[in-house]
């Protein structure tokens, strides 16, 4: 009898392979005014030989936009579009989308994320034999190649927080950032107390295990949340950097300060939630202090993006007159 996924008859798999090749992959996509980006990475998506279908749960999209993946919902039959009457935030879409997804593996991406050929394919060979309940993620990288902050953390307490979003461990040096994409990447899989929910893979059965993303979380933090609950849970939270996705990153129109906004009530739910008395209470007091520095760090955001423009306008502006000199 002929071996499963093409293989040549007689031909041995190996342990665990097999497993991954029978399962059904769900991918699961929340979008709200994404952007161009969207288009590419529902394209990319649909293009893995893994995906069985592709649940992209619409978060208020732009009218246009709903049109245009309204024609490719019906074009395409693996991809299945759901409105969810508007934005319910992160958590809530990804439940939603898991609610209407008929696999037994459950890939949550990003929309502006861009998902390699083989990249479903090890992820879920990785997963298979992990301990229950078990994540799997995706290094992320720029369109450069250069690997963003978020798709490996260490585990996050009030001082790794406060030291990644101010920017302490430049300064300090007995203060470590949670963030880990400038250490030196493995050639395997590997623990890490946090992958990113731009790219995470899970079981249909661990997935429910852990009852979901906590829809307390609307965006931002519901990612360390889950890998924190697995991780409590006994299951094993792996990074896979032999998956690199490209992530483009900050393609939704949302507002940078709301953005920010969200993600420090995020981070004091999940102090709130992950410790004990005196980090709770400590969690309330520096939370003013945090939604603060969120908010100076998105006023630099925008301060960058304004200086960076106006020099391109400026550099563009001599390059006309130039031309404009030498045609004379």
């Amino acid at each position: 009898m002929p071996e499963a996924d093409g293989a040549p008859e007689g031909a041995a798999h190996k342990p665990g392979e097999l497993h991954a090749l029978t399962r059904q992959l769900s991918v699961i996509m929340v979008s709200y005014r994404t952007g161009p980006a969207l288009f590419a990475a529902i394209e990319a998506a649909l293009s893995a030989r893994e995906t069985a279908e592709l649940v992209l749960v619409n978060h208020d999209n732009p009218r246009k936009t709903v049109l245009r993946l309204e024609a490719l919902a019906r074009a395409n039959p693996k991809l299945r579009l759901i409105h969810s009457g508007g934005n319910l935030g992160f958590a809530r879409g990804c439940n939603l989308g898991v609610e209407h997804a008929s696999g037994d593996v459950f890939l949550f991406l990003n929309p502006d994320a861009i998902l390699p050929p083989d990249a479903a394919a090890r992820m879920m060979k990785t997963l298979d034999g992990l301990t229950e309940p078990a994540i799997v993620g995706a290094r992320l990288t720029d369109p450069s190649g250069v690997e963003q902050r978020g798709g490996r953390r260490g585990e996050l307490t009030l001082g790794s927080a406060f030291a990644g979003y101010l920017g302490l461990s430049r300064f300090v040096p007995f203060v470590r950032d949670v963030h880990r994409e400038h250490e030196p990447l493995p050639e395997t899989a590997e623990p890490s107390p946090v992958v990113s929910g731009a790219a995470m893979m899970f079981t249909r059965a661990g997935f429910e295990q852990l009852g979901g993303f906590d829809e307390g979380y609307f965006l931002h933090v519901e990612d360390i949340d889950i890998c924190r609950r697995a991780r409590d849970a006994g299951g094993q939270v792996m990074f896979e950097p032999r998956v690199s996705v490209l992530h483009y990153g900050s393609t939704s129109k949302a507002s940078l300060f709301l953005v920010e906004s969200w993600k420090a009530r995020g981070l004091i739910r999940y102090f709130q939630t992950h410790s004990g008395a005196p980090g709770q209470v400590l969690a309330v007091v520096l939370g003013p202090f945090m939604w603060l520095a969120l908010m100076a760090r998105a006023v630099m955001v925008r301060l960058r993006q304004h200086v960076c423009g106006r020099l391109r306008r400026l550099a563009a502006l001599k390059r006309l007159m130039k031309r404009r000199r030498n045609g004379r």
